[in-house]
């Protein structure tokens, strides 16, 4: 058999292995707290605990972070800060803790599955000039735009500032500074990090390497948890990723732009879920990367604004939107 001929046989039993991983979409799965006809204002995240809890941030005064029971039921709401941006639920030798990037406070906060926060990380503990910019009279001003964090399997704490210079901050576990890498000094395949709305601990590989979602470039690439060693994962065909999380070997990501996908450990898409065409029902109306689409509009197992993501333990895929009035949605595994 040619090299040829034997190449074009792998690419289809590839394709063939790939079409495998399958999802159901589940319809109105997750319920409302008490009294609310909506979830709320969504720009953050959501993550499933070990016991298959489902927690859900949500930006509204007093709405915390809501937690919902496996069958999608509403449980309670911790009283955490409003604008929890990006978290994630990790074990740790003592257990299991929410680890959040609060956006509107520019501070890191490590909290128990109850609420009560443990350890927090103030903006004066990141270093004075990557956290201080000047405004247009020349005043000091805060810089630090945090938008997620991540915890290695050492302890240290990644926090990226995604909405400011794309810095990624790394603090040890007691939340000593140690370093900064990322923003717009370092070049990946040319370009400075843009945007880079959310980074993730990535323990598929060994070492363990560190996941960016580097939206500004529409693309994302692993680094080694020290910074360097850039592998591109894709930078074509991507609607914007804002989130992912992991499950075996898959990682599924939430783009922002109207897709959700999941990806193998080499890198290739393997499914596609909620494919927006950026219209509406009547041809026009965009409906994609804009937290304004009412609940009206909304389409069946169609995103609008995918910005969070989580597997639960099973594999299934919840998809949180940036939505004024709160959307969540699932595909369960086949």
């Amino acid at each position: 058999m040619s090299s040829l001929r034997l190449l074009a046989l792998l690419a289809v039993c590839s394709l063939a292995q790939a079409a495998e991983v399958k999802y159901d979409f589940v319809p109105n799965f997750l319920g409302t707290p008490p009294g609310k006809e909506q979830i709320g204002n969504g720009h953050g995240e959501i993550a499933v605990d070990s016991a298959g809890l489902i927690y859900v941030s949500v930006q509204e005064k007093d709405a915390g972070l809501q937690v919902y029971g496996k069958d999608g039921k509403y449980v309670k709401t911790l009283p955490l800060p409003m604008s929890l941006h990006g978290f994630v639920i990790r074990p740790t030798s003592e257990g299991e803790f929410i680890f959040g990037a609060v956006l509107g406070e520019q501070r890191f906060i490590k909290a128990k599955l109850d609420g009560t926060i443990v350890m927090e990380i103030k903006p004066d503990a990141f270093p004075a000039d990557k956290g201080k910019a000047k405004d247009k009279k020349g005043n000091d001003v805060n810089a630090l735009k945090l938008t997620n964090c991540d915890v290695a399997p050492n302890g240290d704490i990644y926090i990226v500032d995604g909405y400011g210079k794309s810095w990624i901050f790394v603090f040890d576990k007691t939340g000593a500074f140690k370093k900064v890498f990322g923003g717009p000094t370092q070049m990946v395949d040319g370009k400075a990090f843009a945007n880079t709305h959310k980074i993730f601990i990535d323990t598929r590989f060994s070492p363990v390497r560190l996941l960016c979602l580097d939206r500004g470039n529409n693309r994302m690439f692993h680094l080694d948890l020290d910074g360097g060693n850039p592998q591109m994962i894709a930078n074509t065909g991507l609607r914007y990723p804002s989130s992912a999380s992991f499950h075996g070997d898959l990682m599924c990501v939430a783009e922002i732009a109207g897709r959700v996908s999941v990806w193998n450990k080499e890198g290739a898409m393997v499914a596609s879920m909620g494919v927006n065409d950026n219209t509406g029902a009547n041809g026009t109306k965009k409906e994609t990367n804009t937290p304004g689409v009412k609940p009206a509009a909304w389409r069946e197992g169609v995103v609008t604004s995918p910005h969070g993501i989580t597997f639960d333990g099973q594999g299934n895929i919840l998809e949180t939107e940036w939505n004024t009035f709160g959307r969540v949605l699932r595909w369960d595994r086949k």
